[in-house]
């Protein structure tokens, strides 16, 4: 028989875990970091572009 003490308990256990397993929206600063990230990857990618270019030009004479 439930008691109200493990009743208690079974309330804040249940209330912990969906507090848990819930995530808090992204915010302002997050969105920015992930735009500067994929920028910064952008980068590396088109300079890793240009570097194989020029060295199929430099093959060919």
């Amino acid at each position: 028989m439930l008691t109200a003490r493990n009743s208690i308990f079974i309330f804040v256990a249940a209330c912990s875990l969906a507090m848990a397993a819930c995530q808090p929206a992204e915010g302002p600063a997050e969105r920015a970091g992930k735009s500067v990230d994929n920028a910064a990857e952008k980068t590396k990618d088109t300079a890793a572009d240009v570097k194989n270019d020029v060295k199929k030009d430099l093959k060919k004479d």
